[in-house]
């Protein structure tokens, strides 16, 4: 009985594996895309090469296009004609072979070009039974407050007057009022509070001086962190290469750029581009700036020159965001090696936001909170060897960690000249 248990076990996983045999097989064609054919082609547009949707019927045979994948350069030695025209087409770029993939593979990778459609321009209509729009009822809000006061004021002034009435018909005498700006009680809370708001005014307006926490500059080309760093996971140290290098994290040279957007040459995503106060941005005309600026032209796929065959570029006027005061030293690469901080730790969540600003105040009293907070590496790390009752106590359990102020990152020569 058992046998026949097990038997039928066993027919029925074989029956269900190979009902499924065909999609563990197949391969993908949208990664094998990605991984081989996406840094110089585009489903639906000329790139470095041409755009690929529909290239099956473009070509001679099925054939001839697993041949020119695998072995482009072998083809055009042969004098094919097919593929010397296209080679002579695309400016004599070789495309470099791609042995390995099988018939299969390819035919993937035509069938998801195939399938690709150019992306639907997002409707401003609002959606039918979608929520209304919120507005804002902050001049509501302030009518009914001052309503409210006025309404305050006459019964107070009411219950003023019947109480004078009542006292004439009672026969007590009413005592004089004194207007409340000739009450004294009045006058000392007035001078109080206006002496306290004051010195709170030139304190915090002495203390704040030289910082610009929330400082969001408008840059010349409209670039959304969001959409790189966020979306498309871009790490930070792709374009700010030096931070782990040098003691400035450098904003990226505009080729850094064009490695991507010699590609892209639209905006395509889902995601809206929009401005501190609310504005649409057109993301495909903020590319065409950055163009303009490194001299690329979409259409010819190069770069343009004058008579002597330099580039003929226009550097971009970015804005500094973060600033601090000539007299304080820092290191992006102590922090980001050694310290192992997080860009964010001083940055704020640039993943999240589409024009970057000043997120901490940077002040000298943050900085200093930091020191007092962050851990060191210091269990198995030689270069603090010399702090040997910090061992001890680590060793003894009287300790957990070491932190920059115990290192002495709270003496004033570590940040000031």
């Amino acid at each position: 009985m058992y046998l026949k248990i097990a038997r039928t076990s066993i027919i029925m996983i074989m029956a269900l594996f190979l009902s499924h045999y065909t999609s563990f097989a197949a391969p993908d064609g949208k990664a094998l895309f990605q991984s081989n054919c996406a840094a110089c082609h585009n489903p639906l547009k000329d790139a470095t090469g041409p755009a690929l949707k529909g290239v099956d019927a473009r070509v001679p045979s099925k054939k001839w296009l697993h041949d020119w994948i695998r072995n482009s350069s072998g083809l055009v030695a042969s004098g094919d004609k097919a593929a010397v025209e296209v080679f002579n087409k695309w400016n004599k770029i070789p495309m470099p072979g791609f042995a390995t993939l099988s018939d299969e593979d390819i035919d993937a990778i035509i069938t998801y070009v195939n399938s690709v459609e150019a992306p639907k321009a997002p409707s401003t209509a609002p959606a039918a039974g979608g929520a209304p729009e919120t507005s804002d009822n902050t001049w509501l809000y302030t009518f009914v407050t001052i309503a409210l006061l006025i309404v305050l004021i006459i019964l107070w002034r009411a219950n003023q007057g019947l109480r004078r009435i009542a006292n004439d018909a009672e026969g007590v005498p009413n005592v004089k009022e004194v207007p409340f700006y000739r009450n004294k009680v009045f006058i000392a809370i007035g001078v109080i509070v206006m002496f306290i708001c004051c010195g709170y005014w030139f304190t915090n307006g002495a203390v704040e001086i030289g910082r610009q926490q929330n400082y969001e500059p408008e840059q010349p080309i409209f670039y959304s962190h969001k959409v790189h760093a966020g979306i498309n996971q871009i790490n930070c140290q792709y374009c700010h290469s030096s931070a782990d290098k040098g003691k400035m994290a450098m904003v990226p040279s505009p080729n850094v750029c064009m490695n991507c957007h010699k590609q892209i040459s639209e905006y395509t995503g889902e995601e809206k581009l929009v401005t501190a106060e609310g504005k649409e941005v057109d993301g495909t005309a903020e590319i065409k700036k950055l163009y303009e600026h490194t001299g690329w032209d979409p259409s010819k796929k190069d770069y343009k020159r004058d008579a002597n065959g330099n580039i003929i570029t226009k550097p971009i006027e970015w804005v500094k965001v973060h600033n601090l005061p000539d007299h304080v030293y820092f290191n992006h690469s102590q922090h980001v090696v050694a310290g192992k901080v997080q860009c964010q730790r001083c940055h704020g969540p640039v993943e999240e936001m589409h024009e970057v600003y000043q997120f901490a105040p940077l002040s000298m009293g943050w900085c200093v909170n930091c020191h007092r907070q962050t851990e060191v590496q210091f269990a198995n790390n030689n270069y603090y060897s010399i702090f040997e009752k910090y061992h001890e106590e680590i060793k003894s359990g009287k300790r957990k960690g070491v932190t920059v102020e115990d290192i002495g990152g709270l003496e004033c020569q570590k940040c000031h000249y």
